[in-house]
């Protein structure tokens, strides 16, 4: 067991911050000779001089300065730990779970996690990247919280967010924008498309494959788009994730004649809408935000 308490450091750090014990007990509403009882008493449990008394102007001893440096650390870490207790028992989550469609642009999805940290830092989160089924799958089996996806959830009612658009896009130096014409169906079947595969175990959807003879499917947007920027091949990327490639002419979008702009409704889910708790409540909301503005 430790020889001194956290009382006796708050009392010492009370005496320096205040400049005596005087000013001390008035700050922590205690009277100054429980304070300086408590500073001599862990002089002697440490066996340590901590403050030097010899001059007009009291002072801590180069022993002290250290010490009380370190105490500060464990004064602050037990205050937030009593924190993050009145937290837990006014019902707050210690962590929580979200799955977010690929689609979904990164910034948006930072922004709202900073709005959200800012209010509840000490919630830990759980963030699945998820692509067309698997995040509905982690939905219905209770894994996560809070959904955003382009799909509906069977026995669910999601809230609308907002569309995302979904541009078909290659390099500029791909045939197909060689061919410096408007392009259709036929032209892109001769060419390779580049498909993000469905996350989900249980069901799997081929959304967007046109049935082209190449086809090279990958598990993540990023590397779609890293396939796309060298060259070899064309897909449709949502927007807020291909448009920085657009804006610096890395990609072009495809001529179409038809189809090569599409839009898909992206909503919201919560998984237990009646027993959401603060921070589930708080990360829905910060993501209405960020669709709003």
């Amino acid at each position: 067991m430790s020889r001194v308490t956290l009382v006796q450091w708050k009392m010492l750090a009370a005496v320096v911050d205040h400049g005596g014990f005087v000013r001390a007990a008035e700050a922590i509403h205690k009277s100054p000779s429980s304070i300086n009882h408590a500073v001599h008493k862990l002089e002697t449990q440490l066996g340590v001089q901590l403050l030097d008394t010899s001059g007009r102007q009291l002072r801590l001893t180069e022993s002290g300065e250290m010490l009380l440096r370190r105490a500060r650390q464990l004064l602050e870490s037990a205050d937030t730990l009593e924190a993050v207790a009145d937290s837990l028992s006014g019902g707050l989550e210690a962590e929580i779970a979200i799955a977010i469609d690929q689609i979904l642009g990164p910034e948006t999805l930072c922004y709202a996690l900073d709005r959200f940290s800012a209010r509840y830092p000490h919630t830990r989160i759980q963030l699945h990247e998820a692509v067309l089924n698997g995040g509905i799958e982690m939905l219905l089996d209770n894994r996560v919280d809070l959904l955003i996806c382009g799909l509906p959830v069977p026995g669910y009612l999601g809230e609308l967010l907002g569309a995302i658009r979904f541009i078909a896009v290659a390099h500029p130096d791909h045939a197909l924008h060689q061919l410096n014409r408007p392009l259709d169906l036929r032209d892109l079947r001769q060419h390779r498309q580049i498909v993000t595969r469905d996350s989900g175990l249980r069901e799997q959807n081929d959304s967007g494959w046109l049935k082209a003879e190449q086809r090279w499917t990958v598990s993540h947007v990023a590397t779609c788009l890293d396939i796309l920027t060298r060259g070899l091949g064309f897909a449709w990327v949502s927007q807020p994730r291909v448009q920085p490639l657009l804006d610096s002419g890395q990609l072009k979008a495809l001529p179409l004649q038809a189809g090569g702009i599409r839009e898909v409704p992206l909503s919201l889910y919560i998984n237990d809408v009646e027993g959401a708790g603060p921070a589930v409540q708080a990360m829905a909301e910060a993501l209405r935000l960020e669709f709003r503005t």
